[in-house]
């Protein structure tokens, strides 16, 4: 682990440990499938562990926070009615 990726880790590790950050927090915006198709990829992609740079930091992340951030991407697909075109594109992605 390099010194910048050590040091984003214990940020990281220090903001997750705060107070108060295990407290839902209800959020009601409006956005446009466009960005929820977007969003629910980089997610899908940052949550990949042999992806890119974060991956050192990924590792430091408990299960549980990552499941719930992967289900919060697959909720917006479902509410903005994506899930179906989401999962034909990772096929076509695959290929």
């Amino acid at each position: 682990m390099d010194m910048a990726t050590n040091v984003l880790s214990k940020v990281y590790e220090t903001l997750l440990c705060s107070p108060g950050m295990n407290e839902a927090v209800k959020i009601d915006v409006k956005v446009n499938r466009k960005v929820i198709l977007l969003l629910s990829s980089v997610i899908e992609n940052g949550l990949n562990k042999n992806a890119g740079q974060f991956s050192e930091l990924m590792e430091m992340i408990p299960q549980d926070d990552l499941n719930e951030l992967k289900l919060f991407g697959e909720e917006c697909l479902k509410k903005a009615g994506l899930t179906e075109l989401s999962e034909k594109m990772r096929t076509l992605a695959t290929k």
